[in-house]
């Protein structure tokens, strides 16, 4: 982890800006599974500690989070614990493809990076902002920026003046082979200067 972060401080000032500033950010890490995925579709488009509050009542109401219990869940349940209808159906969507044997989540520790994107693509709501987090808390791959997340995106617009993702694209490739632990400093400085604390 320090390599990576010595790397990237040597690549690009920005990135020592940050660590003299604020230091080094925590690594985010979240188990591996549906419990999740579930929480990852939850977060599309919304803030994590509103998707947190809302995947706590879904724990709390069902005991067990598994495709299994969810699947068969009412969407009438589903929208009084906030959850959108179209969310709702990205779940069901999630675990009918486990249940189908669709997808095998265990094997995917196994995969390369693009094998794993290629599988949880096929899942209708599970995009590349979501397959991205999934791949970099969960399998830890070190070499991913997602410029399907916002506060990414502003922040290397902020920070280097880059307003085209194609453009922010091309530049971050002197940051591989640790683009991951890019973004961990690129959300550390976004939510340091904002004052915010998010537990992953």
């Amino acid at each position: 982890m320090q390599e990576a972060f010595d790397y990237l401080a040597e690549k690009d000032r920005i990135f020592r800006i940050i660590i003299d500033q604020f230091g080094l950010p925590l690594i985010p890490k979240r188990p591996q599974g549906f419990e999740t995925l579930l929480l990852l579709i939850l977060e599309q488009q919304v803030s994590i500690d509103s998707a947190k509050a809302t995947f706590l009542k879904i724990k709390d109401s069902q005991k067990t989070i598994t495709p299994e219990v969810l699947s068969i869940v009412s969407d009438e349940v589903f929208r009084n614990f906030g959850v959108t209808r179209q969310k709702t159906s990205y779940i069901k969507a999630l675990a009918l493809a486990i249940l189908n044997k669709e997808i095998d989540l265990e094997s995917l520790p196994n995969k390369t990076a693009q094998e794993v994107r290629q599988e949880l693509i096929k899942i209708k709501g599970i995009g590349n902002w979501t397959i991205d987090i999934y791949l970099m808390f969960c399998l830890q791959v070190p070499d991913l920026l997602p410029l399907g997340d916002i506060a990414v995106v502003n922040t290397i617009k902020e920070l280097l003046d880059i307003h085209d993702k194609e453009a922010m694209e091309k530049y971050a490739e002197k940051w591989s082979p640790y683009r991951s632990f890019a973004t961990y400093l690129l959300w550390h400085h976004y939510l340091k200067k904002r004052n915010r604390r998010v537990v992953y």
